[in-house]
């Protein structure tokens, strides 16, 4: 069986083509679509003419082992991940009309009884870049099946691994998860755990809220979806859309869709095993907070202090340390919360705020070490015009300038002992707010 989930939106830069330029403003709002989708993938012909995703932005694709030399010939996307293997990998694939940092596959700590342990199920991750310091992390995943008991507290295991990856790698971030997570509401009162992903993560499950009403309810007999083109979307297939907003997008389903009629052979036959699902997005950014792009590589631990960045913030300090390469980075708020991220090394350079100034770019250079991508310098300039800069310049770099009224509140990226990926959190200044 072939996993496929199709997204419309835009999605990551690396900031690792460019020579330093200023950055982009992204617009305040926009909209997109995902369409998960399943296919017969062991068989060794598809008829993929047929197919109508010419209006799609992003296609995933899981346990695609036969048909993606086919799907990747006939595809106009123009970003896509290289293929796994025919009956050896994970089959999670991913065609785009836009880019992504930070893509990753992982395994499932657990499998079940009847998983073929060459095919390596499990989820890929990547973080989407929808528009200039707009991402969205997504998930693309491909549970065990429920058959047998053993298989149960598989499925047990495999949610809590994905809630677990979510808590650890998606900190202040939007996140999109879908695939075929073959769990049913309608098992949940006696059988497995998918309410942990909205409970344990704050995601919403799209179709849920499409049809109004709590499946979780003894009320409630939705049913599974019927073969053939359902009549409506009040049934229930396991093929499912999780999402949530951060506090910079907010971020809502518009639309729910199951698409099976758009996937049928010349002969009205269904070229899919499951009903496609498709979900329209919009989202919005919140007033007063914005961020940057990211700059670096995809190594170290991922952090994010969106979350606990107070109502009006203002910056206080900032610290750079770094020497060969820029080892650590310290924003301090006049709230008294300080955000450290890197490692201790390297020699410390402090600016500290007069009454109305505030960090409104900073250059990052970048370069390799160990075959790693990391940030060998930054240099943060305020709008009346001090500085700070520590690290060694590269020929690879970028200035990240805050939009007008807007300066540096916090940092988000990746990290270990130095810095390895940086972007960072632009809150509205006081004197450039609106009147009320």
């Amino acid at each position: 069986m072939l996993r496929c989930s199709i997204l419309l939106f835009t999605v990551c830069y690396l900031c690792l083509t460019t020579a330093a330029s200023l950055t982009n403003q992204a617009a305040a709002s926009g909209t997109f679509n995902v369409l998960s989708m399943s296919l017969d993938g062991y068989s060794s012909f598809l008829p993929i003419d047929y197919w109508n995703i010419k209006v799609t932005y992003t296609m995933y694709i899981g346990q695609d082992f036969d048909y993606h030399a086919t799907l990747y010939k006939y595809d106009n996307h123009t970003f896509r991940t290289a293929a796994t293997g025919t009956l050896i990998g994970t089959g999670l694939n991913t065609l785009s009309k836009y880019d992504w940092v930070d893509f990753s596959r992982f395994n499932w700590h657990q499998f079940g009884e009847l998983d073929d342990y060459l095919l390596e199920k499990g989820f890929s991750f990547m973080r989407v870049r929808i528009d200039e310091g707009v991402y969205i992390d997504m998930i693309n995943l491909d549970v065990t099946n429920d058959i047998g008991t053993y298989n149960l507290a598989t499925q047990r295991s495999q949610i809590h691994q994905l809630v677990s990856f979510i808590k650890a790698n998606s900190a202040g971030n939007a996140v999109i998860v879908f695939g075929d997570i073959r769990l049913l509401y309608t098992h949940t009162r006696s059988k497995n755990n998918i309410h942990l992903l909205t409970s344990q993560t704050g995601l919403t499950d799209a179709w849920v809220q499409a049809i109004g009403k709590d499946p979780l309810a003894t009320s409630t007999d939705t049913g599974e979806c019927p073969q053939g083109v359902p009549d409506n979307i009040t049934c229930e297939v396991g093929d499912k859309v999780f999402y949530r907003g951060s506090p910079v997008i907010n971020l809502k389903s518009t639309g729910f869709f199951y698409d099976t009629s758009r996937f049928l052979s010349p002969k009205h036959k269904p070229l899919t095993n499951h009903h496609p699902v498709r979900v329209e997005f919009a989202y919005t950014l919140t007033d007063g907070l914005r961020q940057s792009r990211l700059c670096g590589g995809p190594h170290g631990i991922w952090f994010n202090d969106l979350s606990s960045i107070p109502t009006s913030p203002k910056l206080e300090y900032l610290t750079l340390r770094g020497a060969r390469r820029l080892d650590g980075i310290t924003i301090g708020l006049s709230s008294r919360q300080n955000f450290t991220h890197g490692g201790p090394g390297g020699n410390s350079y402090s600016l500290r705020m007069i009454p109305g100034d505030y960090v409104t770019s900073v250059k990052l250079c970048w370069g390799k070490k160990h075959r790693h991508t990391r940030i060998f310098y930054a240099q943060a300039n305020t709008i009346l015009g001090h500085s700070v800069h520590a690290g060694t310049k590269t020929e690879d770099c970028a200035i990240l300038a805050a939009p007008g009224g807007y300066g540096v509140v916090g940092t988000y990226g990746r990290a270990g002992v130095e810095i390895d990926r940086l972007g960072f959190i632009y809150a509205q200044q006081e004197d450039h707010r609106a009147p009320q």
